[in-house]
């Protein structure tokens, strides 16, 4: 998990270089962007660009003579790649804002900025509240307050439903079913149970496992059903709603584009989708269904993982998405070795008037023997870190 704090890191630095003109701007300015608005100690953020050369490039502006920061070719290219997955799956991500929707029933209705929160782990655009939202009015209705004292910014989204429309299938109900599949009359008595697997070295008692034999034998209601007309005052009532709240979060880590997400951010979707007031505690009870990590922010960051979807730390099925941010992982745990030739090649491709010179100068194949090492001057596209300087803006 220490990759993922870089991860959480970059992107927040990533967003303020990229929201400045020309894509670049003094380090002096960074670092106090960064400790205004994101938290950072004095003098972190440098540091912090420093150790990670393969996407940030820090440089002597040709012109003010003073430190810069930029992202590098490589960087470019995977957000690049990342901004066309996301695009292309556009269809994807209106499904899940629906199915995400249905699950808030029976009002079908959750916060806009609750949504918004979540936008990355969804996988929606940044500009979701029309690409998805405003574009299908057929499906989505955006519900802004009214009266005086009404805030602006608390804005609903709610699905349009038609009473004739089947309720949507679960992920682990279409497990079960690929499971029954594969072991015929053998699955019959886990009909309502849940994949689970154990952390290595759990200890499982005797009444310990008859318990979870039993609770997966447990009926339950789905949780994209409307349950507002039940009778829950029953203790066998009470632990189905246990167990459909189970169902609940296992839905929306199965929504996610990497099958994770954060304490916090199922905290916002608590109420709406009928979940317990006490999250970390209900999730601990369920070990072998879900995953929890708390490492970053010194111990204060939940990350909930659906155990099931991973096997030896990779995620089973991998969307586009999910691969263009993994390059970003890449990036941060290369070694700064290459990019320190990097930064020697692009010095000397420079003259004293901070000008280019010819890309001749300079082969990398004097120093690499790699074959697939690129020259200076090549296409950025191909993400090499090399030429940086020279395309720096006028």
């Amino acid at each position: 998990m220490e990759v993922e704090k870089k991860v959480r890191r970059t992107l927040k630095l990533q967003e303020i270089i990229i929201s400045h003109p020309g894509g670049g701007l003094p380090i002096s300015r960074l670092e106090s962007l960064a400790r205004r608005y994101l938290g950072f100690a004095p003098q972190e953020a440098g540091s912090f660009l420093l150790r990670h050369p393969h996407v940030f490039h820090v440089f002597d502006h040709p012109v003010q003579r003073v430190l810069w920061a930029r992202l590098t070719p490589r960087a470019l290219h995977q957000l690049r790649l990342e901004s066309e997955a996301i695009s292309s799956s556009l269809p994807s991500a209106v499904h899940c804002l629906r199915r995400l929707l249905l699950l808030a029933a029976p009002s079908f209705r959750l916060r806009l900025e609750h949504i918004r929160l979540a936008r990355t782990d969804l996988g929606f655009p940044e500009d979701f509240e029309h690409s998805l939202i405003l574009a299908h009015p057929s499906l989505f209705r955006l519900l802004s307050p009214s009266g005086p004292d009404a805030e602006p910014r608390l804005k609903f989204v709610e699905a349009i439903t038609d009473p004739d429309e089947p309720s949507p299938v679960a992920a682990v109900e279409i497990a079960r079913e690929r499971e029954y599949r594969a072991r015929g009359a053998d699955a019959e008595d886990a009909r309502f149970g849940f994949p689970i697997q154990f952390p290595p070295g759990f200890k499982i008692g005797k009444y310990y496992r008859i318990a979870v034999w039993k609770w997966q034998r447990l009926p339950y209601w789905s949780p994209y059903e409307d349950i507002s007309a039940y009778d829950l005052r029953s203790l066998e009532a009470q632990r189905r709603m246990e167990k459909r709240a189970v169902a609940s979060i296992h839905e929306f880590l199965s929504l996610t584009v990497e099958k994770r997400t954060t304490l916090e951010r199922i905290a916002h979707f608590r109420q709406a989708m009928g979940l317990p007031k006490k999250l970390k505690e209900f999730l601990l009870q369920h070990q072998g269904i879900f995953y929890i990590s708390t490492r970053g922010n010194q111990g204060k960051l939940h990350t909930i993982f659906l155990r099931e979807a991973y096997r030896k730390g990779e995620l089973l099925e991998q969307n586009d998405v999910y691969l263009a941010r993994k390059r970003l992982r890449e990036l941060l745990l290369m070694s700064s070795k290459k990019a320190n030739f990097d930064r020697m090649l692009t010095s000397l491709g420079r003259r004293g008037d901070g000008f280019p010179v010819s890309a001749r100068a300079v082969n990398k194949r004097d120093f690499f023997e790699d074959g697939d090492v690129m020259r200076v001057g090549d296409d950025e596209d191909s993400g090499s870190d090399s030429a940086v300087e020279t395309q720096f803006i006028d």
